[in-house]
């Protein structure tokens, strides 16, 4: 739990600095810090899956579980969801002629506390005790942060709180599931969402745009792909 409480601490840091400096983060600084992270992150993805012991299983799990994901068009759906939302205090804004802290609060949730990274991360902190995915995204909200504090208010300090609920309750049930799950099940949930995060190092560097969301039925994939594996004798 304590990577979640600093994740809480950096989008508050953040939030704050902008409010602070009004103009916050030059674009093209924001733009290279954020391209920098990019590599960081892929690095981080490689690491994770470098430990996978057959690659037969990611391959099915993560094939198998982006199918099912586009299938159910999973990223479509949220997406839809969130433009909804977004509308509904778009007209209030219009109204008002500047942005709610409803709104602020929304757009701020929608940024950082909801994604593939809040999910892959919390799982890892989880399953493995392994908060480096965390720590990152922790950086990433805090620069992201900034430049929300500065456009939209006070509002933004509200996803700090649905970070700590969001983050804090996915973490406290995969670490509450952990015991009962075998030491292969969690290796191979690892590196499958080692290599989401991969995809999402590889989105924020704009070198593909995968729907990462779509891919996260691959973590339903694994132990039945493991389960294969382990019958055929090649695990």
């Amino acid at each position: 739990m304590f990577a979640v409480i600093i994740n809480t601490i950096a989008i508050v840091i953040g939030t704050s600095l902008g409010l602070i400096f009004k103009k916050g983060i030059p674009e093209r600084v924001s733009d290279i810090m954020m391209k920098v992270m990019g590599l960081c992150v892929v690095i981080i993805g490689l690491q994770g899956c470098i430990q996978e012991k057959n690659a037969l299983i990611l391959i099915l799990s993560c094939v198998a579980g982006a199918a099912v994901g586009e299938l159910c068009d999973l990223d479509g759906r949220i997406s839809r969801g969130t433009e909804r939302l977004t509308r509904r205090f778009e007209k209030k804004e219009a109204e008002g002629g500047r942005i709610t802290v409803a709104e602020a609060f929304i757009n701020s949730c929608l940024i950082m506390s909801v994604g593939a990274m809040m999910i892959v991360g919390s799982l890892d902190a989880g399953l493995k005790g392994d908060y480096t995915m965390l720590y990152t995204k922790s950086l990433l909200d805090l620069i992201t942060g900034v430049m929300l504090g500065a456009t939209m208010g006070a509002g933004v300090y509200g996803s700090a709180l649905f970070t700590l609920i969001a983050q804090g309750a996915i973490v406290l049930l995969s670490s509450s599931l952990a015991p009962f799950l075998s030491d292969a099940l969690i290796l191979e949930l690892s590196c499958s969402g080692s290599l989401m995060i991969v995809a999402i190092g590889t989105n924020m560097l704009e070198l593909t745009s995968l729907k990462v969301i779509n891919l996260l039925p691959a973590f339903l994939a694994v132990p039945f792909a493991l389960q294969l594996m382990q019958a055929l004798g090649l695990y």
